[in-house]
């Protein structure tokens, strides 16, 4: 499965455009954390706005992904968790304790400009450049440029 990251600015977007299995999560955590390092971002926003189900294992290995990159100096904004999932996360007692959430990209790109304000990262709504996690069970992950016209930035 493919887990498009764009990189606009000192932050990455990574967004989940279905739901990952437990192992595609996995592979997705390790390449996330290796693109902050590799091009030192400041800061993470995971949309999960097409997920509409998570489970224990989903909101856990959110969570830890956050953690793994706040270690690495960065912060971390979760946008568009669906109504439904968020309610059946608090019935199920399922936390992202101690994780910035938004509403939207939008408000999360707000979020993390108001939170760098100063720090000269603004981030405007060009993209400069995108990276796909390829995510394969059975051989790990690998990264590659996106496809088409000016796909290799």
């Amino acid at each position: 499965m493919e887990v498009p990251i764009l990189k606009q600015g000192a932050f990455l977007i990574a967004t989940f455009q279905a739901a990952l299995s437990d192992a595609d999560l996995n592979h997705l955590r390790m390449g996330l954390v290796q693109q902050v390092v590799k091009f030192r971002s400041r800061a993470v926003i995971v949309d999960v706005t097409a997920m509409d189900v998570m489970d224990s294992f989903a909101s856990r290995t959110l969570r830890e992904i956050a953690h793994m990159i706040r270690l690495r100096g960065a912060e971390t904004v979760i946008v568009g968790i669906q109504p439904e999932v968020a309610f059946a996360m608090v019935q199920l007692g399922l936390t992202l304790e101690g994780v910035a959430t938004a509403l939207d990209l939008e408000e999360g790109l707000a979020y993390l400009n108001e939170k760098f304000k100063g720090h000269e990262l603004k981030v405007s709504d060009s993209v400069v450049g995108e990276i796909r996690v390829v995510i394969n069970s059975d051989q790990g992950h690998r990264l590659s440029p996106p496809e088409g016209p000016g796909g290799g930035e």
